[in-house]
């Protein structure tokens, strides 16, 4: 059985001598279970190049204990130290997303789990890294009410390299980690161990600290974990254009790589969400382009419009196929409206199926790993132009953005202005997707610049506006020429009226969208 939950524990390196203190003397513990003896097996997976443990990931298969089987760790988020409901003074805490699947096979990882690694391991295989041999003795601490609040692991581990490497390596550690009970029971277990004895450890996991004291360094990785690639902008307003961009681009890489496993498990707006983020990546090149380097600029955009086109076939089959589900409702009952909504959501079904399937193997395809490597290396070492006074990308990203601002709400003015004057029926749609596509770009370059510029949120929201409205008036353009081939009669000339008078209530509101930003998007970005 699969399962899936938030480990937030606390880890303490301990000496032979130390000595568990009375964990109930912490505040809220009513009573501590006597202790239970464990003995664990656990055999640490990863590549040759050690990708997942670069990134703070760690997947094993552990026999023993209660909880034995597969388990994968992701990289930790934010620790509950740093969040709102944190206890004052609380020592930082680990707060990891941890997902279990059963034994099976030892040389078989689960596809459940496998699917997570994807686009991190990038082609490359797994294999037996290390063996952990660990002897647990784990104290259950409880609430007056019985609730189960935390468990402290005391835990005596043997390392070795796999398939014959090094060791054996040994050390003592205790892990404190929350079960039901909040984190304001941290600061106080984090007192009651450092006056134990305990110190901090310096190592994020028993892998990591096994890798350090067994294997041999591998050469240095520019590629930061999750949860690290995010930069700051400690300058605020005063940041650089190299910051302002970098932020933007990082945060949106982020969604990129942290959607991948949803698509491969078809979890609902997976392929949305990663589109989106594939999108904003690439709005940001092209609105920024003048920051950096020609070649690898162009290349990273033409390859982000590829993996967008491969996102785009299934997403946008699936919404042809609720959009014209949700009409097709609408009809009155009878066998030719029923025969109808049969075809029509079998077209659908059919469309969004061959869609997922070609964007699956696009996701399993050396272009793509190659694209994440390139996204990557572009975030850590951006390739900045250099020109007379140092590099343009130094400039005040104040300065920097609120000209990409005013550049890309111009093109959107130009757009507008071209579409009005379209006459032809065919050419006026597809100058109002123009518009859409140009109202998309300036939507993404405002919000690039809402850290330093405080009106860039309020452009954005106007943007948006405007390609929401023509969203859905693209959608029944598309719509109406499926139902066209589909027949002229019947069910599908109702559902293509429809379509007609939906198409003309959403350029009715795209107007209205237009007057109401036109001072704004005329404006200055202050």
């Amino acid at each position: 059985m699969n399962f899936e939950g938030m480990e937030v524990e606390m880890k303490y390196d301990a000496d032979a001598a130390a000595r568990v203190p009375g964990l109930a003397e912490l505040p809220g513990v009513a009573r501590v279970a006597p202790p239970g003896v464990d003995s664990l097996t656990a055999v640490y997976f990863d590549s040759p190049g050690r990708a997942l443990a670069g990134r703070g990931i760690t997947l094993r298969r552990r026999t023993g204990g209660t909880d034995e089987g597969w388990h994968l760790k992701l990289a930790p988020e934010q620790p509950p130290g740093n969040g709102a409901d944190a206890e004052p003074g609380a020592p930082e805490a680990r707060r990891r997303r941890e997902l279990h699947a059963p034994l099976g096979r030892a040389d078989a990882v689960p596809d459940a789990l496998l699917a997570h690694l994807h686009v991190h391991l990038r082609g490359a295989d797994l294999a037996p890294l290390v063996r952990l041999e660990t002897q647990r003795t784990t104290h259950a601490l409880y609430g007056p009410d019985g609730t189960h609040l935390a468990d402290l692991a005391d835990d005596s581990v043997t390392a070795s390299l796999l398939p014959a490497g090094g060791g054996p390596y040994q050390w003592r550690e205790w892990e404190f980690e929350l079960v039901h009970g909040g984190p304001d029971l941290l600061g106080p277990a984090a007192d009651l161990l450092a006056a134990a004895g305990a110190t901090p450890t310096a190592h994020g996991s028993k892998l990591a600290r096994a890798l350090a004291a067994l294997a041999e360094p591998l050469p240095a990785d520019t590629k930061r974990p999750p949860g690290e690639s995010t930069p700051q902008l400690a300058a605020g307003k005063e940041a650089p254009a190299a910051a302002v961009v970098g932020l933007y681009f990082a945060t949106h890489l982020d969604k990129l790589l942290g959607n991948d496993p949803g698509v491969r498990l078809e979890e609902p707006e997976a392929v949305h969400n990663m589109r989106s983020a594939a999108r904003r990546l690439r709005s940001a090149l092209a609105a920024y382009r003048k920051l950096y380097s020609k070649a690898p600029v162009r290349r990273l955009a033409e390859e982000l419009k590829w993996l967008g086109g491969m996102l785009g076939g299934p997403r946008d089959a699936e919404v042809l196929r609720e959009r014209l589900d949700r009409h097709a409702a609408e009809l009155p009952p009878g066998k030719d409206s029923a025969g109808a909504r049969e075809r029509l959501d079998r077209h659908g079904a059919e469309e969004f199926d061959a869609g997922y399937r070609r964007l699956l193997l696009a996701l399993e395809s050396g272009r793509y790993f190659r694209l994440l490597d390139a996204l990557e290396d572009f975030r850590d070492a951006p390739p900045l132009r250099l020109d007379g006074a140092g590099t343009k990308a130094t400039r005040r990203g104040r300065k920097v953005s609120a000209r990409a601002v005013a550049k890309a709400a111009k093109r959107l003015r130009r757009a507008q202005d071209k579409a009005s004057g379209t006459a032809a029926e065919g050419d006026y749609e597809e100058a109002l997707h123009r518009v859409r596509k140009d109202a998309k770009r300036l939507r993404h370059v405002a919000e690039s610049a809402e850290p330093v510029r405080r009106r860039a949120r309020k452009v954005a929201k106007a943007a948006h506006r405007q390609q929401k409205v023509l969203g859905d008036f693209h959608d029944a353009v598309i719509a109406r020429d499926l139902l066209a081939r589909m027949g002229s009669d019947g069910p599908y000339a109702v559902l293509h009226a429809r379509e007609i008078e939906l198409m003309a209530a959403a350029e009715k509101k795209y107007r209205k969208a237009r007057k109401k930003s036109r001072r704004l998007l005329h404006g200055r970005i202050t």
